[in-house]
């Protein structure tokens, strides 16, 4: 099968991407796979080859011309991921034997992450009513509500895959027909569990250093917590001088900040970890820094937020936004060890995608 991926960019930077690298590893053992994409990190090993196309990594609406790499390569399918530029994705509509994965919330909400601008959890669909009242500035909004309202009448038009049932949830609940929502779970790529450990035992934080993610919270639960082992942050952003001068004025054994950790040295910091917090504020379509940490039997502290209850195992998953009982659960987690959920493996994700490529292959060949 010749198959054909466009991204916004071609990176090890984050999740969505670690899972696009690891699908296109998979995929390209048995089939013919090419990847087109808006920026490239060329430093990032891409096991098939990669055109550039200026356009596909754009947020806005922006040209980008595609006829040609279909025209050469005759692709059975046309896998879109992570791309938000509206006009892409209105080409993909229009096309048969085209399969679009989405990974975040702009297709369904404009703000946030469904995370309110009163810091409440958003569980409401989509409305330009209720969406306005989490924005201050009213021209902004109209122009964010509308790219948000394109990028969900496209992929209506299209199969789409999420990492999670939360995702389908809020597709489905957006308008998107709920037969052509599937869950493909991810699986955790690029790392070694057999990696030595990087420094001494820690408590661990992996990425962006915002308000989203809960950098503020991770930092509040373990100076609550009283757990005796550093506070290693995986990742950097806007909070970082902020968290470093907290963490300055306090007593006990230091929070670390490593920036940005590249992914083949993420590993030795996982086999630091004894427990990792994740109190994310936006609803997290799956959070797969969490599962990552399974994967070398850290145990995970948790906000009930988006998908993440679909892989915890249970102990250390606490009510969103609860911040003493997140310093509760971390004090209790870093004396346990957990395991991997079996489910979330490679050979299940690729199977399901390949049944979806396929029924959208045999659209595309009854054109």
């Amino acid at each position: 099968m010749r198959i054909l991926h466009l991204a916004d960019r071609l990176t090890d930077r984050g999740g969505a991407y670690a899972w696009l690298l690891g699908l296109l590893d998979s995929l390209a053992v048995d089939h013919e796979v090419r990847l087109a994409v808006g920026e490239a990190d060329f430093r990032v090993d891409a096991p098939c080859p990669v055109d550039v196309r200026p356009g596909l990594e754009a947020r806005t609406e922006a040209p980008v011309d595609l006829d040609d790499i279909v025209g050469d390569f005759a692709p059975d399918v046309v896998h879109v991921h992570s791309v938000v530029n509206p006009s892409v994705l209105e080409w993909a509509a229009r096309r048969t034997g085209t399969l679009l994965t989405v990974q975040d919330h702009r297709f369904f909400c404009p703000t946030r992450g469904k995370w309110t601008l009163a810091g409440e959890v958003c569980r409401r669909p989509m409305t330009r009513e209720l969406c306005a009242s989490c924005f201050e500035d009213p021209a902004y909004f109209r122009e964010v509500h509308a790219l948000t309202e394109r990028r969900l009448l496209a992929a209506r038009r299209m199969p789409l895959t999420v990492l999670s049932r939360y995702m389908r949830e809020e597709l489905v609940a957006a308008g998107v027909p709920p037969r052509g929502v599937h869950v493909v779970p991810p699986f955790v790529h690029g790392l070694d569990p057999g990696a030595a450990p990087s420094g001494p035992p820690c408590v661990l934080f992996v990425g962006r250093l915002v308000e989203a993610k809960g950098a503020r919270d991770a930092l509040e639960a373990w100076l609550r917590s009283g757990v005796e082992l550093p506070l290693v942050l995986a990742g950097t952003g806007p909070l970082r001088s902020e968290i470093e001068a907290r963490a300055g004025g306090s007593e006990g054994p230091g929070v670390e900040v490593l920036g940005w950790v590249e992914r083949h040295r993420l590993s030795g910091v996982y086999r630091r970890a004894r427990a990792l917090l994740l109190p994310s504020r936006w609803q997290e379509p799956f959070g797969i820094v969490g599962l990552e940490a399974l994967h070398f039997g850290v145990p995970v502290v948790a906000w009930v937020a988006g998908g993440i209850e679909e892989w915890h195992p249970g102990p250390g998953l606490v009510p969103w936004g609860d911040v003493e009982g997140l310093a509760r659960a971390l004090g209790d987690a870093v004396h346990r060890r957990v395991t991997l959920p079996p489910r979330f493996d490679r050979e299940e994700a690729v199977g399901r995608l390949m049944a979806l490529y396929g029924r959208v292959g045999v659209l595309h060949d009854a054109r």
